[in-house]
């Protein structure tokens, strides 16, 4: 027998098919089959079922592939916005833990995420008051946080002109002038043209520089972190050609999720419950014992610790080392570590800010999506630039249709 040529249970086993969707290759000019030696069975060209086996196993591998790079795997695009090290985050080459050290605001850090190149979109004014169509919603401090925002933003969008098409600078503007609506509407101020943390910190704790200096440094520590889930709703829809405002929408909705933005509340509440029990030590083990997590502890991409957390626990215990709310976060800190290994991510400092100033756990968020948006932005203004729309493939893993003729088995099979 010609071993060229290969019998249809052979062909079947090697690509693990059935036989109508070998039948299905063969019409579709995929594998040539010929008369076998009995004249009434046919035969299959080798080369060509392992063709079908190398492209098979490829996509196979390639689809594994994509599945792991949407969780902390492979990069799946080019930025030059942000970079992940040991030792943080770096914004366009520069440390975000030296920025916060070293005084910058969340406006210098967006004019350096945004690549301005010399242009300030933060020099003109911003109006005062809201325009009549988001007065009602924006001052109606009923509503969460997020989802005031939420509300606003898109009939802000109403009174600005379309930022697609616009130039870079215009661009530029119109996100300068979403950062500072943004803050305001989370923190359910006034806007205005104050520094970002000033803006927040004056609501919450005013006269008192050395907490404005801590909000500051948490904005800018929060302020980008390379292709989290946020920022990657919001590149995708800035691929589309959507309105800035939308793509701002869009990062909201996602931060607002327990496993992302909403971890700040969950860590705030194991701090006040370790607190207010007898022993915070026994409470936070008994709880990582028994299998539950410890929010605000351990960080996937920062297996030593995250360093921004480091950054801002570090300046708050130079403000607040001596109170007793301090002392009583660094037993919390203490015993999760001893527990578990862990040690505080971002979304415990940004607790631990509010725990130690007396604060509910809602400004904890705020902080975070007023700092975020500065990436966010970042994002969608390059992915606008480059022109392309994200559009990735799925791939199909469910039942096959119930049909078994070559048209229902064609060549998806081979993936």
């Amino acid at each position: 027998m010609d071993e060229s040529f290969i019998p249809a249970p052979r062909a079947c086993e090697l690509l693990g098919i059935s036989p109508a969707t070998l039948y299905a290759y063969v019409s579709r000019g995929l594998v040539q089959s010929r008369p076998g030696p009995d004249h009434r069975s046919r035969v299959y060209r080798r080369s060509d079922i392992d063709k079908l086996l190398q492209r098979k196993r490829a996509g196979r591998g390639a689809a594994r592939g994509a599945a792991q790079s949407l969780d902390r795997g492979l990069p799946v695009m080019e930025t030059r916005i942000s970079q992940i090290r040991p030792d943080g985050p770096w914004y366009r080459g520069h440390p975000a833990v030296a920025l916060a050290r070293e005084g910058a605001t969340l406006e210098d850090t967006a004019r350096l995420l945004w690549d301005c190149e010399g242009d300030d979109p933060f020099d003109r004014p911003l109006a005062g008051e809201w325009p009549d169509t988001v007065r009602a919603v924006a001052g109606d401090d009923r509503l969460p946080p997020l989802e005031r925002a939420m509300a606003a933003i898109p009939l802000l969008a109403l009174e600005v002109r379309h930022s697609f098409s616009a130039s870079a600078s215009v661009r530029r503007g119109i996100a300068a002038d979403l950062l500072r609506q943004n803050a305001a509407l989370v923190a359910g101020v006034r806007p205005g043209d104050a520094p970002v943390h000033l803006l927040l910190a004056r609501h919450w704790k005013p006269r008192d520089p050395r907490f404005a200096d801590l909000v500051r440094a948490a904005l800018v520590l929060c302020a980008e972190h390379e292709l989290n889930v946020s920022a990657f709703a919001a590149r995708v829809v800035a691929s589309t050609g959507a309105h800035l405002h939308a793509t701002v929408c869009t990062g909201l909705a996602a931060l607002s999720g327990p496993r992302h933005g909403g971890a700040t509340a969950r860590a705030h509440a194991l701090v006040a419950e370790a607190l207010a029990a007898p022993s915070p030590a026994d409470h936070v083990a008994a709880r990582w014992q028994r299998g539950d997590d410890l929010p605000g502890f351990g960080h996937a991409l920062y297996p030593d610790g995250d360093p921004r957390a480091a950054a801002l626990l570090e300046m708050l215990r130079e403000a607040r080392g001596r109170s007793p709310a301090m002392r009583g976060l660094e037993q919390v800190i203490a015993a999760a570590g001893e527990a578990s290994g862990q040690r505080p991510n971002i979304d415990l400092l940004l607790a631990a800010l509010c725990h130690v100033h007396g604060l509910p756990a809602a400004p904890a968020l705020v902080m975070f999506a007023a700092g975020r948006l500065a990436g966010w932005l970042a994002h969608a203004l390059e992915q606008q630039a480059s022109g392309r729309l994200i559009r990735p493939r799925a791939r199909y893993v469910g039942a096959e249709p119930a049909a078994a003729g070559p048209e229902a088995a064609g060549p998806a099979a081979v993936d």
